[in-house]
């Protein structure tokens, strides 16, 4: 197996990347996981074979979305589900249903919020990349609490007459013991009649955690469907069912079918799609999970081999097993021994043939984080050798 990879990494098999190759791009191993910018997900057969048969007829996208919205709902034990275009699109739908509701006057107004309740509060510890994607509605975003620490007071400090809902981010895998919680934000929310959103986007393992929030009391939870190796481009809004309907109205199908131009029309998904992240889930909460996570750790172990004793390297199995990335190995350099920097090791990795993509960690660039998510079988050995290589290179060459 690890020949075979060997082989197809270095491009040498007319099936590995050459499809990028006669485009002019260049293909490149995953050693990062599941990213938005290389890819997002490889689907598996039972997704690919579903979004092949839903290519045989058409059907009306309003009712498929209904009904696969149901189907989902069911196996993840939530009231309602409703597919969209990736966790970041249902997070923007959410918000747009929660100033909006089902006045069609107003789905039609924003993002202008003249006359709405247009205030999302946020906790000032977790501000975030993507919550740029509740702006886009036409929120606005109210920080409470502050960057060490925040309290029931603080949310309540916060709500004042244009506050619509709360938002939540939600890190089961690594949670923030100095942030409140989203059982103590729903509290006060609800006691203030206000929404609460969630970003769940990869919170999918243990399972339970799929229906957590929604069943906790929160309106809308947001996930990626990716991580559960549906296509990039889709994603899953749980919810109650008077907000999933309201974000439905928001929708591109909503926009098509209603003849009411919701703010939803460019985040637009096809009926493969759809089935696709059916087939997702459905494979997702019916797999044996310790065979998966016995796999992915079996070639994280490989992956680590290769680094064990390295002068100037301190190599570990990543032990994590919640949400969408579990174990890989985490590498740290001591640059005075091992020749190079963490960054430095990210560089050549990424200048090597064939390209293997790494990155640092957020711990000022010290850390590497390896994951299996994103290689094929047998490029774990590929990514534990190379950098093998590169470490002794340059510590002999210091």
């Amino acid at each position: 197996m690890a020949g075979k990879a060997q082989t197809v990494a270095k491009g040498k098999s007319p099936d590995w990347g050459d499809i990028y190759k006669e485009l002019g791009a260049k293909p490149i191993i995953n050693a990062i996981g599941s990213v938005t910018l290389l890819g997002g997900s490889t689907p598996v057969p039972e997704v690919k074979e579903a979004m092949e048969r839903a290519d045989s007829a058409y059907v009306p996208l309003w009712e498929l979305e209904e009904k696969a919205g149901d189907f989902i709902a069911r196996l993840v034990g939530v009231p309602a589900a409703y597919v969209t275009s990736g966790a970041g699109s249902a997070l923007t739908l959410a918000t747009a249903a929660f100033m909006a509701g089902e006045d069609d006057k107003k789905i039609e107004q924003l993002p202008d919020t003249t006359g709405m309740k247009n205030e999302i509060l946020i906790q000032k510890r977790q501000r975030y990349w993507y919550d740029r994607c509740l702006q886009l509605a036409g929120a606005k975003l109210v920080e409470f609490g502050s960057a060490e620490k925040t309290t029931e007071a603080d949310l309540e400090k916060a709500i004042g007459p244009k506050t619509v809902a709360v938002h939540y981010f939600m890190v089961s895998q690594n949670p923030d013991a100095n942030a409140l919680s989203l059982k103590n934000t729903i509290k006060i929310a609800k006691k203030y009649k206000l929404k609460v959103l969630v970003d769940s986007a990869g919170q999918i393992y243990p399972l339970n955690l799929l229906s957590e929030p929604v069943n906790m009391g929160a309106d809308i939870a947001c996930y990626a469907a990716k991580y559960m190796y549906a296509p990039q481009s889709t994603g899953f809004a749980f919810g109650t069912k008077e907000s999933i309907n309201a974000l439905a109205k928001q929708s591109f199908i909503g926009y098509e079918t209603r003849r009411v131009r919701g703010v939803g029309r460019p985040q637009k998904i096809d009926r493969q799609e759809i089935m696709g992240a059916v087939a997702a889930v459905q494979r997702w909460v019916t797999m044996d999970h310790e065979e998966r996570l016995g796999s992915i750790e079996s070639r994280s172990l490989a992956m680590l081999k290769p680094l064990k004793g390295l002068a100037g390297v301190n190599a570990s199995l990543i032990n994590n097993v919640v949400g969408q990335q579990p174990y890989g190995v985490q590498v740290t350099l001591d640059p005075k021994t091992a020749g190079l920097t963490s960054q430095q090791l990210v560089d050549a990795l990424k200048a090597g043939d064939p390209p293997i993509w790494t990155r640092t960690g957020t711990d000022a660039g010290q850390t590497i984080n390896l994951h299996i998510f994103g290689l094929n079988e047998g490029e774990e050995l590929i990514v534990g050798n190379r950098i093998a290589q590169i470490v002794k290179k340059a510590s002999a060459q210091k």
